[in-house]
C-alpha cells in the first residue's frame, strides 16, 4: 500500500541538512540533481526522489527499487574535513541511517557504510561522491537508500538473497514521512557533530557487523582474505590474515562466512 509521502513539508531552515526537501515523483538520479543544486550554490537541500531511473549504488552499479515503497534521497553539502578525516562523513551518515531505522529495525553497519540486519541482509546502502582540494574535503554529494515498504517477496531473486527491508524486519508498513524526518533530524546531529570536531569512531566500532567474521575484500587490484578483527583509528577495516595484520582503507567485502 502507498503511503501519504509529502516530504516537502519535512524542510527544516534550522537545519544544515534538510533546510529544504525537493520532491520528484521521477528523476534520473538523486546524487546528480543534490550535484547541480550545489553549483547552483543551493547547499544542505535534500533531494528525494520515488523513482530513479539512473539511481546507482558504490563502483557505478545500478540501485534498483520499484516507484514509491523505498526512501532515496541525496544531498550535497560543503564540509571542511582533512582528506585523511573524509571517512567520518560516511560513518556519521551511516550511524544516522542507523538511528533513524532503529524504532524498526537493529541495523549494524557492514564495513564502508551499509546497514545490514543481524544476519546480513542488506537493508541500507550509501553513495558519497567527494571532492578534494588542498588534501582537504571541500564537497560532497550523499545518496542514501532504504529498503522501506519493499518487500522481500517483491524481490527479484538475486536480490533477495542479499537484502531485505524494514517492513519485513519490523513486521507492518513503515510510514516513509515520517522515516524521512527522523532520518533528516539525526543526519543534521551527525554533521554537526563533525564540524565540532567529534569523531564518530566509537560508535562506529561499536555498530559494526563484520568483526570476528571471516571476510574475503578486495582492495584495488588485491585481494584480501582473514578474519576481521576491528576498525582502524583512520576508518580502515582490519584484517587479520595469514600474513599478518592487513588495514584496508579503501575497498569492498565481496564474501563473508556466516555462521553455520
Amino acid at each position: 500500500m502507498r503511503d501519504a509521502f509529502r516530504p516537502v513539508e519535512l524542510g527544516d531552515p534550522q537545519r544544515t541538512v534538510g533546510r529544504r526537501v525537493e520532491y520528484h515523483e521521477r528523476i534520473g538520479s538523486t546524487n546528480d540533481r543534490a550535484r547541480e543544486l550545489l553549483r547552483e550554490g543551493e547547499e544542505g537541500t535534500v533531494v528525494v526522489a520515488d523513482l530513479q531511473t539512473a539511481g546507482r549504488g558504490r563502483r557505478g552499479r545500478a540501485w534498483e527499487s520499484p516507484s514509491g515503497v523505498n526512501l532515496m534521497l541525496s544531498a550535497g553539502l560543503r564540509v571542511a574535513l582533512a582528506a585523511d578525516s573524509a571517512w567520518q562523513l560516511g560513518a556519521s551518515t551511516a550511524l544516522a541511517v542507523r538511528a533513524a531505522c532503529a524504532p524498526h529495525a537493529e541495523l549494524q553497519v557492514k564495513w564502508p557504510n551499509d546497514l545490514v540486519t543481524r544476519d546480513g541482509a542488506k537493508v541500507a546502502g550509501l553513495l558519497l561522491e567527494t571532492a578534494l582540494a588542498d588534501d582537504r574535503l571541500v564537497q560532497a554529494i550523499v545518496g542514501i537508500g532504504i529498503n522501506v515498504n519493499w518487500r522481500r517477496a517483491e524481490m527479484s531473486p538475486e536480490i533477495a538473497a542479499r537484502a531485505t527491508s524494514l517492513c519485513d524486519v519490523a513486521g507492518v508498513e513503515i510510514d516513509r514521512g515520517v522515516l524521512l524526518g527522523r532520518l533528516l533530524d539525526e543526519l543534521d546531529a551527525e554533521l554537526l557533530a563533525l564540524v565540532r570536531g567529534n569523531s564518530p569512531l566509537a560508535r562506529l566500532r561499536a555498530a559494526s557487523w563484520l568483526d570476528g567474521r571471516p571476510v574475503r575484500v578486495t582492495a584495488e587490484d588485491d585481494e584480501v582474505d582473514g578474519v576481521v578483527a576491528g576498525i582502524g583509528d583512520d576508518g580502515a577495516l582490519v584484517v587479520e590474515t595469514d600474513g599478518g595484520r592487513r588495514f584496508v582503507s579503501y575497498g569492498e567485502v565481496v564474501a563473508v562466512a556466516l555462521p553455520a
